[in-house]
């Protein structure tokens, strides 16, 4: 399939990519129409075109998480991933309109055939098929068209900002700004029964302002806002203003608020400017507000992707539940952002309208994108069971090395992660064959990158190949457990990314499938490969008798955005990342834990309602004792992680794993390092699958620490002390 791909050079390209999924509980949809947001989209693809000190200029927050990964993890590495976010094309759009052409069998609600809206930037791409999941999509009733249906989103959004803005019949209400969704707030207006001015800067606007139902219009600069707003109001200013500008200039505002009466609702659905003048806000007593996206569920996992819905008794609007409005709006004539459309474009010369754009002679306000009606081809069924005896290595057992060399590596999930920390070390090692990615667009970056030999976005194909073929794991966390079943079954060498898995249950599947394969499993713990904790480990050797450490972690708080804050796909902190730090301790005293006491910081509840600080005490064979303080909650300017060791006339630290201060002998010594371990396992694996060395971690060592792992949290959730005997 196709689908426009953006570069940070300001490229943009219609590439051939590989056909996604539907995902969990989702949908699959042949793509009929979609929306170019104008303004949106043509500031995106302008930023794109921007030189670095442009880039830092516009997004100031992003430098700041640069300076915080060098802090981290070096600049080298940091510079590195800013050359890969650059590098890595992104894709374009957010409202389109398809037909089904495969459903999940978790889905209910949807039927192949159906007509339907798609929302969201992270999946109703400029791209010919859509894997939609289930709440970001909305069927289209009979009688609206599915032109009128591509433009859902942007009423979605623009239908939020009047709900926000709680409008009474009969009010009158300034919309500042008369682009797409400005146009589209004043016809909901309209139909909420409201009278409405509408502002811009472009006489252009003007007959689409009354298209949509105005019932008065000023183009500033050419006719005065305030004694306009006098006239229409009788003096006493206007109920209500909706801010759909996007601009660096505070004007808007300023003007919005001269022209609201006392005691008025001032509402921000756009991208601009914000200083609130204290004098006329305070005077008047103005209520402001902002409108998110297309409603509640925006920005939430568990919604958008999970598939939670919120219940209609505590949430009546969702994002999905606005755009069945909007349909519903389209099908009775209230809503017609159809007659907004000034250009419609063949999907196949949409890179044309982006060369317009920048050209800034366009006066466009709606672009849709049309189809071809081509049948899509059909999904590859499920196989994990090929049975392929004889053409897979000698089992590797116990760290003991392969006969036969791995001939060909694929990879699934290749994030950021997997770009900048683990491929690159691969590449030039071991011949690259398939890499999957759920984003097409993704997978074919990465495949030229990397030299694959081929993009997928289906990891069901990857089993059926050789099992002379060996296969890196990088997904989220509650996929690894099913993708190294399915590969330890096809008897392949594994290495999947931390954790190995998320429950307990999940590990017994896991013993029992290595326990059959010829094939061999390898975990992320990559601090062990770390150059700092290979010498410390060195020189505690030579130390007699048990040790202890403490080792400190500082994460920072967890946004309640980010995917680690859905618990069934991370495990959370305490298993997703701690897991990490368990397992150095396993490497550092080379023992097995024998006893685990472990408490929460605080109580567990609100916006993150599982473990997020804690503090674990472990006890190991022989003597040694381990304690992990992870504080989330911690000063973020000080060392994300800090290891201190002691033994018998040794005190060892650790920084970041970068800087290592050794105090033996009345003397300190301190030496610097570059690496958390990430290249040295990667080179270390290499060498394995190329049959020069033993395996570098085998089963057994990543299989205690996911049990003393588990362990920790059975000691939290039971407030006792938990009694290890590995096995």
């Amino acid at each position: 399939m196709k689908q426009i791909a953006q570069y940070q050079d300001g490229r943009l390209e219609l590439q051939e990519v590989s056909t996604p999924v539907a995902p969990p509980g989702g949908i699959l949809v042949q793509t009929t129409h979609s929306v170019i947001s104008v303004g949106t989209e043509k500031m995106k693809v302008e930023q794109a075109k921007m030189n670095l000190l442009q880039k830092a200029r516009a997004r100031p927050d992003q430098v700041k998480k640069v300076l915080e990964t060098a802090r981290n993890l070096g600049w080298k590495n940091a510079l590195e991933k800013v050359r890969n976010r650059l590098e890595t094309p992104t894709p374009l759009g957010y409202s389109a309109s398809g037909v089904v052409i495969q459903v999940h069998p978790d889905n209910t609600r949807f039927r192949v055939g159906d007509r339907v809206a798609c929302a969201g930037a992270e999946c109703a791409f400029h791209a010919e098929i859509l894997a939609i999941p289930d709440l970001l999509a909305a069927r289209v009733p009979e009688g609206v068209a599915s032109e009128a249906a591509a433009y859902s989103t942007l009423c979605a959004i623009a239908l939020q900002a009047v709900r926000q803005t709680d409008p009474k019949i009969g009010e009158r209400v300034l919309v500042m700004g008369q682009g797409l969704v400005g146009l589209l707030v004043t016809q909901i207006l309209v139909a909420n029964g409201c009278r409405v001015m509408a502002v811009d800067l472009s006489e252009a606007r003007r007959s689409f302002a009354l298209l949509m139902g105005a019932e008065r219009v000023v183009i500033l600069g050419r006719e005065d806002l305030a004694a306009s707003v006098r006239d229409w109001t009788d003096g006493f200013g206007v109920d209500a203003a909706i801010i759909c500008t996007a601009t660096q200039s505070n004007a808007p505002i300023e003007q919005a608020a001269d022209a609201l009466r006392d005691r008025g609702r001032l509402v921000d659905v756009g991208i601009t400017k914000i200083e609130l003048p204290w004098k006329i806000f305070y005077e008047k007593e103005l209520d402001v507000r902002f409108s998110r996206s297309y409603g509640p569920g925006r920005y939430d996992p568990s919604y958008e992707w999970g598939g939670h819905d919120y219940p209609i008794g505590y949430v009546r609007w969702t994002e999905q539940r606005n755009l069945e409005a909007c349909l519903h709006l389209m099908l009775e004539g209230r809503l017609r952002p159809q007659l907004l459309t000034t250009r419609r474009v063949l999907f196949g010369d949409s890179t044309t309208v982006y060369r317009d754009l920048l050209l800034g002679a366009v006066t466009d306000v709606g672009v849709v994108l049309e189809y071809n009606q081509r049948e899509a081809k059909p999904q590859a069924a499920l196989n994990n069971t090929a049975d392929q005896p004889g053409m897979g290595a000698k089992r590797a057992s116990q760290g003991q090395r392969i006969q036969s060399p791995v001939a060909v590596l694929d990879v699934i999930g290749a994030g950021n992660f997997a770009r900048t920390m683990l491929l690159p070390h691969l590449k030039g090692r071991v011949q690259m064959g398939t890499v999957v990615n759920q984003t097409a667009l993704s997978a074919n970056h990465v495949r030229q990158k990397f030299s694959f030999a081929q993009a997928l976005t289906d990891p069901a194909e990857v089993w059926r190949f050789p099992s002379s073929h060996a296969v890196l794991i990088a997904t989220r966390h509650h996929l690894h457990a099913p993708m190294i079943l399915s590969a330890l079954e096809t008897q392949r060498h594994v290495f999947v990314e931390k954790p190995l898995c998320l429950t307990l249950e999940e590990l017994n599947r896991i013993d029992a499938a290595h326990s059959a394969t010829s094939g061999s499993l390898q975990v992320g713990f990559n601090r062990r490969f770390a150059p700092a904790s290979v010498e410390l480990r060195h020189m505690l050797q030579s130390v007699a008798g048990p040790k202890t450490a403490s080792y400190r972690v500082h994460p920072g708080k967890l946004d309640p955005q980010h995917w680690y804050a859905n618990y069934r796909e991370s495990g959370g902190r305490l298993i997703g990342e701690a897991c990490h730090f368990l397992d150095f301790f396993c490497f550092l005293f080379d023992s097995d834990p024998t006893e685990v006491t472990a408490f929460t910081v605080g109580d567990v509840g609100g916006r993150l309602p599982f473990v997020d600080s804690f503090t674990a005490m472990v006890r190991f064979r022989d003597g040694s004792c381990g304690q992990l303080v992870y504080a989330a909650d911690a000063e973020p300017s000080y060392p994300k992680e800090t290891v201190v060791v002691s033994g018998e006339g040794l005190v060892a630290e650790i920084q970041n794993f970068q800087k290592m201060t050794v105090h033996r002998h009345h003397q300190s010594l301190v030496k610097k390092f570059q690496s958390k371990g990430h290249a040295e396992q990667m080179l270390a694996w290499a060498s394995f699958l190329r049959g020069e060395a033993d395996h570098p971690l085998p089963y057994w060592q990543s299989r205690r620490s996911m049990l003393l792992t588990f362990a920790v949290v059975e000691a939290i959730q039971t407030r006792s002390t938990v009694q290890l005997s590995i096995r």
